[in-house]
């Protein structure tokens, strides 16, 4: 296919002034026709027009340029600036009915020079201002939060160090220890006074769990620094104590079986033994208990007997 081009002939002309050159080709069939372009095929879209409508605050018109396919909101968005409404406050009264933000001008028979009320919606502000003052709170509380962090990490590592030593069979200041638990204690209680929602609650949630796992072990961490023996003093002395509590009450009974034997053996050489007596609220049936002591030939052992008081 050839192609050729030719000189910008008298009639071609650009706004009637300039000349221009126009690209020739030959068809298959001899012709000789103007070139095509491929965005010539395209179909374009004018701009929408611009129009001026006239909106009425109170006693004072305002004239505002907008597009013609532009929506209310965009229009009330204009009108914040000169009336000083917030865009969410206002409403925009069009034909004696209010207009919803999402709605287009040129739907609705907006045109140039169409008149419009604005009027100041106070549900909306009322709305508007308590999801600011409900902002306010919750960027108040996630930087309370903050801070509460903050100070429980520099906690933390005290409760380390403490554990540390202890672990390693080392001993610490119990009051140290206390006024650790203190410091974490009041932390706790700002946190349960933050009043949060969402993610905020969630973060404070979070900062109540770790306080209380740190106050948890220091508690642990005070009963091992007051043992004695970390390597098994405690144990012995707990079990100690559940042999005086809990366990049989039959030796504290041979123990005065066999004192009151004492006494009546040394009652034949003359000598008074004085014993000591412990009583006791409740104990089993007595069962007497031969006594493994050895005695001499002379004195002979009575049979044991025990005083009986009888009570009306």
């Amino acid at each position: 296919m050839m192609r050729m081009k030719t000189k910008p002939t008298a009639a071609t002309f650009n706004g009637g002034c300039e000349p221009v050159a126009r690209e020739w080709e030959l068809r298959p069939g001899g012709m000789l026709v103007q070139k095509r372009h491929p965005d010539s095929d395209q179909i374009t879209i004018p701009p929408a027009p611009t129009i001026r409508v006239k909106v009425k605050y109170g006693s004072i018109y305002h004239q505002i340029n907008i597009n013609s396919q532009a929506t209310f909101g965009e229009l009330k968005k204009m009108l914040t600036g000169p009336t000083g409404l917030h865009h969410k406050d206002q409403k925009l009264i069009y034909k004696d009915k209010e207009r919803d933000s999402n709605v287009f001008l040129d739907m609705v028979g907006v045109k140039d020079k169409s008149k419009m009320v604005l009027m100041e919606d106070p549900i909306s502000q009322e709305k508007r201002l308590m999801e600011m003052r409900k902002n306010a709170k919750m960027e108040k509380a996630s930087k309370s939060i903050s801070e509460i962090s903050f100070e429980v990490d520099r906690l933390a590592g005290q409760v380390s160090a403490y554990e540390s030593i202890i672990s390693k069979g080392g001993k610490v200041n119990e009051k140290d220890v206390v006024n650790l638990i203190e410091l974490l204690m009041n932390q706790l209680l700002k946190l349960d006074g933050i009043m949060a929602d969402g993610d905020v609650k969630l973060q404070r949630k979070m900062q109540v769990r770790r306080v209380q796992k740190y106050v948890e072990t220091l508690d642990m961490l005070k009963i091992k620094n007051s043992m004695p023996d970390n390597n098994g003093g405690g144990e012995m002395e707990m079990q100690s104590q559940h042999k005086h509590t809990n366990g049989q009450r039959v030796a504290p009974i041979q123990e005065r079986y066999y004192n009151q034997q004492q006494q009546q053996s040394s009652a034949a050489d003359g000598v008074v033994v004085t014993t000591k007596w412990e009583t006791f609220d409740s104990f089993p049936a007595l069962v007497p208990v031969p006594s493994t002591s050895t005695s001499t030939a002379n004195n002979s052992i009575s049979p044991p007997k025990f005083p009986w008081e009888f009570f009306d």
